[in-house]
């Protein structure tokens, strides 16, 4: 079954990755991947500082750093500072994450094997529970909406944006912070047979917020989020999104995907494809995240050249532009302190008007042609299911300065 998750956009992106510190650069990257040496790992010191380093291990660093830079993408975290420009019960956490603590659960048994739960440090011990990374983001930003860690396999990243969307367009909460993140170590190479070249070390982060939130705060989106999918096999997967073999603008593969000979392809040969894993590394938990942001990048470089009267500009393989220099007059973060988010929501009583006008409506999304539109896809046939989601432009509409805000139904969240 397709599930739609209602008005729902993507209003800021972070990464924590070596030699792509935007959308537009990691698209550029699995255009092109570079050839030569690697870059350095990324240095999450200089992003959080040493504060942000203590007692914890490498993946909730890089999750932290991509997360802070997502939230202030969103503007809800000034530059200069970190502190939350809204309610923290208003954000909720989901990250994804297959491998991103194993080596402290490895070494943290190991150690009680060969001698006893007495010598292991009790500042220590909290990261080898799967759920660290997303608890730690929360508690560094205060965000004390629900909070969730998903380790899923190959559709992780995917399924952890659809439960960020949920949350959202169930009225738990306003927006969600969505991390995917793996990071390589000797155990994750002993266990996946793999040299640490081959293998993620960093972080991806969006936020998914509903679309009258975003336009309260003057915020304009990136993205809007199309409906969700998850088969198991590639091809129904991509036949439930895309009824009638339309073609997609772009197709960001599962990893590592082959291709099939001639009319066995669920994707028509003319859409351009990219594999994120190619130009990062193999990216398990993480995948989805990354191919979404990659994903604005090329929304971004699309829409830019629609605009600009260039057709899409999307499948020639010419440098992409990086998102905030692109859009950069329409992703000016506006003052916190002119659009604040909005208080308590009020009880309009029985029989109240309750406005059904939103910025960004299923409806408005789904006019946009499927030229226009990023399929993206985790998984393969050979898995137990793939997940497939649809990311699309959004209406210009979306871009245009707030209304005043309509009364709301008792059922939406309260902050």
């Amino acid at each position: 079954m397709t599930h739609r998750p209602g008005d729902v956009v993507v209003t800021g992106v972070g990464l924590a990755l070596p030699g792509a510190a935007t959308p537009g650069a990691l698209l550029r990257r699995a255009a092109a991947p570079a050839t030569g040496p690697a870059p350095e790992p990324f240095d999450t010191a200089v992003r959080i500082g040493r504060r942000g380093h203590r007692y914890k291990d490498r993946a909730t660093r890089l999750a932290l750093c991509a997360a802070l830079d997502a939230l202030r993408d969103a503007a809800l975290i000034p530059a200069d500072g970190e502190e939350l420009t809204v309610p923290g019960d208003t954000v909720g956490v989901v990250a994804s994450s297959n491998l991103g603590n194993l080596d402290t659960a490895c070494l943290t048994a190991a150690a009680i094997a060969e001698r006893s739960a007495m010598d292991l440090s009790p500042m220590s011990l909290p990261n080898a529970s799967s759920n660290v990374i997303a608890s730690w983001v929360a508690i560094r930003h205060g965000l004390r909406g629900p909070n969730l860690m998903l380790c899923n396999g190959a559709t992780s990243g995917l399924d952890a944006v659809h439960w960020g969307a949920t949350l959202v367009a169930a009225g738990r909460v306003r927006r969600a912070v969505v991390i995917g993140v793996e990071t390589h170590n000797a155990v994750v190479e002993d266990l996946l047979g793999r040299p640490a070249d081959e293998l993620l070390d960093g972080a991806a982060a969006l936020v998914v917020e509903g679309a009258r939130w975003a336009e309260a705060r003057g915020v304009p989106a990136a993205a809007a989020l199309g409906p969700y999918e998850r088969r198991a096999g590639l091809t129904g997967c991509i036949e439930a999104l895309l009824p009638g073999g339309a073609a997609p603008g772009v197709w960001f593969t599962p990893e590592r995907y082959a291709e099939r000979p001639a009319g066995a392809v669920p994707v028509p040969e003319t859409v351009p494809r990219y594999d994120v894993t190619d130009a990062v590394g193999r990216s398990s938990g993480a995948l989805g995240v990354l191919q979404c942001a990659a994903a604005v990048g090329w929304l971004t470089r699309a829409e830019a050249g629609r605009r600009a009267g260039g057709g899409t500009g999307a499948g020639d393989g010419a440098a992409f532009g990086d998102r905030a220099a692109s859009d950069a007059g329409a992703r000016a973060a506006p003052d916190p302190a002119a659009v604040p988010d909005p208080g308590p929501v009020p009880d309009p009583g029985p029989g109240a008007e309750v406005s059904a006008s939103v910025p960004v409506s299923v409806e408005a999304s789904a006019s946009v042609p499927v030229s226009r539109q990023a399929l993206i896809t985790s998984g393969d046939d050979t898995a137990d299911a793939v997940a497939g989601l649809l990311l699309r432009p959004t209406p210009a509409r979306c871009h245009r300065p707030p209304a005043a805000r309509a009364p709301l139904s008792a059922m939406e969240c309260s902050r």
